[in-house]
């Protein structure tokens, strides 16, 4: 119950520097996933566990790329823009693959009670994590899918912080993609 305490409050956290687009967002990024890891592990929730491995590795991803921009060459901070067609098209079939192969080796090799959940997810959060890294607005609608089958989840499997934590989420996601759209639209009238 501890870690599941620490963990919503080092989320909270995560939640105000990611709606205010500010590069703190990546610290959290590292801490909360080894928080997670130990809770989604110890209640089956396998893909969840997994997932956080990518956090990780994503948090530095994005932590240099919101830090130094597109290319070594821009010192400026990566501006927050819209996700073009090719990047929705490319973010959908790669969820439909990861979420179907996820679903696979849970189903296949796992003793999880919920793989198409589970599965589902985790696919979207990988997708909707990359489009934090590389600043799309549109990465806060795949975060209110997420947050909401999440918060589902994790009440059904015993998880209630975090399952308060996703409604939370859910919640400050409506706001955080009105917001990211404000900053998007300030940036481009200067």
């Amino acid at each position: 119950m501890l870690l599941q305490i620490i963990g919503f409050t080092v989320g909270l956290l995560y939640l105000w520097w990611e709606y205010h687009a500010n590069s703190k967002v990546w610290i959290a990024s590292v801490v909360m996933p080894l928080i997670s890891m130990w809770i989604y592990f110890s209640k089956g929730l396998y893909a969840d566990f997994a997932i956080n491995i990518y956090y990780l590795a994503i948090a530095v991803y994005g932590f240099i790329t919101w830090s130094r921009g597109e290319t070594k060459k821009d010192k400026k901070p990566l501006p927050i823009t819209h996700a073009s067609l090719k990047v929705w098209v490319m973010v959908t079939v790669t969820c439909a693959l990861l979420w179907y192969f996820i679903w696979f080796i849970l189903f296949r090799f796992t003793d999880s009670t919920v793989p198409v959940a589970d599965a589902f997810t985790t696919a979207l959060s990988i997708v909707g994590l990359w489009m934090m890294a590389r600043k799309f607005a549109e990465q806060w609608l795949i975060w209110i899918i997420v947050d909401v089958v999440c918060s589902a989840l994790y009440f059904y499997k015993g998880i209630p912080f975090y399952g308060v934590l996703y409604a939370i989420y859910t919640v400050i996601a409506f706001f955080g993609y009105r917001k990211w759209i404000r900053l998007m639209h300030q940036a481009s009238n200067r």
